[in-house]
């Protein structure tokens, strides 16, 4: 049970993966928000449960209801929450396995009966990735294998310019109350610029809201960027993702999405620490503020924070700069 979001969905199916690495033909049902189902509901050897959370109470009978008379092995609780840990104990399983007392969040050790082993100072895929571990699985290659039918593929081959390099750029996050992890506007047509004098095509993604929008409409009409904000599906995204040279974004799911296909990531990270939540396979491509951040806007170096500690200051991406990611683009296409 995985139910939200976007990027830790990605982690969650890399753990089915070796689940089933170890042990090919192995049932494996997956409880997920309706969101992220969108994106992975058509994996062909998982059945899909959707929790639909906009249903309120109803959304935890629609659930009941699917499982039916199931019986399961092992539950695997990789989401603390208490939305999530209500919906654990409606699973018939022997083993209920969660995160270790220090990750269970939401008094999932109440929920559960079986821990993960602890691990301070994990990167949030390994973490999950102790799902498997406690079932006994064997390390295998990291894989995620999300399909895109020839359409989608179609769709974004189509984006794909003759000799110029294309660049992804998702500029926003999720809109959360303090969240603080978006680049200003003027950065990203800075950068945009770089690009398009190393003769690269930019495109522009993200969600519906009006934030992603606003940041669309300045992007595209002061630079040379295609607007593509809101305007595809998540299916779609990961196509355009599979199909780019270079993704640019801050925190947020597009970097995990882009990990999946194997497309390297830029990631812009100050309120977040990278080595737990960065793109993990582009670790060098990473510009990590987070250090600075934590000295100005918390006092702490990284040594002395919880691990995950968010830096909630409104200033703090304002210490990536300019020229932070440009070298990083250089770095990245002199290669």
């Amino acid at each position: 049970m995985r139910l939200s979001a976007i990027g830790d969905t990605c982690h969650a199916l890399a753990v089915i993966r070796r689940i089933q690495d170890n042990w090919p033909g192995v049932q494996v049902t997956w409880i997920i928000g309706k969101t992220e189902a969108s994106l992975m509901q058509d994996i062909a050897d998982i059945e899909f449960i959707i929790f639909d959370k906009s249903k309120g109470r109803l959304a935890y009978k629609d659930v009941q209801q699917q499982l039916g008379d199931s019986q399961f092995d092992i539950a695997l609780c990789m989401h603390a929450s208490m939305r999530a840990n209500l919906l654990c104990r409606k699973i018939r399983a022997p083993l209920r396995l969660g995160f270790d007392r220090a990750r269970a969040k939401d008094f999932q050790w109440l929920f559960t009966n079986r821990r993960i082993a602890a691990a301070p100072t994990e990167h949030a895929l390994e973490a999950m990735m102790g799902f498997a571990s406690a079932m006994g699985a064997e390390p295998k290659p990291i894989r995620w294998e999300i399909p895109l039918d020839e359409d989608l593929r179609q769709f974004a081959s189509d984006l794909k310019s003759p000799n110029m390099p294309l660049v992804v750029i998702s500029p926003c996050t999720s809109q959360r109350a303090r969240n603080f992890r978006n680049w200003s506007v003027e950065n990203y047509l800075a950068v945009i610029s770089h690009l398009r004098k190393k003769n690269c095509r930019v495109v522009l993604t993200g969600g519906r809201s009006d934030l992603e929008r606003e940041y669309g409409a300045a992007l595209s009409s002061s630079a040379e960027a295609d607007d593509l904000i809101g305007k595809t599906t998540l299916k779609q995204l990961v196509a355009i993702l599979a199909e780019a040279d270079l993704v640019i974004c801050p925190d947020s799911g597009p970097a995990h999405m882009a990990t999946t296909v194997s497309t390297p990531v830029l990631g812009l990270y100050a309120t977040s620490n990278p080595d737990r939540t960065g793109p993990y396979a582009s670790r060098e491509l990473t510009v990590n503020r987070y250090p600075d951040a934590a000295a100005r806007y918390l006092g702490k170096p990284v040594a002395n924070l919880k691990w995950g500690q968010r830096v909630r200051h409104p200033e703090a991406m304002s210490l990536i700069t300019v020229d932070d990611v440009t070298r990083k683009i250089d770095a990245f296409f002199d290669i």
